[in-house]
């Protein structure tokens, strides 16, 4: 099931699939950091208002604002 990031819960597993074509400003960015197709993550935890999003990617902590997550596509696990 393919779905946003940013729509995902606290503990959700899942694999980037591909960016939004709306998300091309972040795409750089968010390659960048790691969140790459085809890489595994976890969701750490989600601030209270919900901004932002603490993923765990590649062994590392990685913190993403709900408008970049919005644009990224993932398949859950």
């Amino acid at each position: 099931m393919t779905v946003m990031l940013g729509e995902l819960k606290t503990g959700d597993c899942g694999t980037v699939v591909a960016f939004c074509q709306s998300g091309l400003t972040y795409r750089r960015k968010l390659l960048a950091m790691g969140l790459t197709p085809g890489t595994a993550f976890r969701i750490c935890r989600i601030a209270p208002m919900g901004d932002p999003i603490q993923l765990l990617v590649r062994g590392f902590q990685l913190s993403v604002r709900r408008d970049e997550a919005n644009v990224v596509e993932v398949d859950c696990l």
